[in-house]
């Protein structure tokens, strides 16, 4: 997670890289995993977090948290909106 999002540190591990500390999207293996990452950006920058969202599946589908507000709703509707249109 260091090396995506900050510059300094993806400079000392990935020093070729053009992508490395600018990451925009964070990939992860599984609904826990994804749920407790996107909560943790969300919190720690207050910036505006949509996800998890799910891929690969036959039909769109994203998951909500219990405690989603109007916003976190209305973000998840737009992009399962937008993936049933592809």
């Amino acid at each position: 997670f260091d090396a995506a999002v900050d510059p300094a540190v993806a400079a000392i591990k990935l020093e070729n890289s053009h992508v490395a500390g600018r990451a925009n999207v964070l990939v992860y293996p599984d609904l826990t995993s994804g749920n407790t990452g996107y909560k943790s950006v969300q919190q720690t920058s207050k910036c505006i977090a949509v996800g998890p969202i799910l891929l690969g599946l036959r039909k769109p589908v994203n998951d909500l948290s219990r405690g989603a507000k109007v916003k976190d709703i209305v973000n998840t509707a737009v992009i399962t909106a937008i993936q049933s249109d592809l």
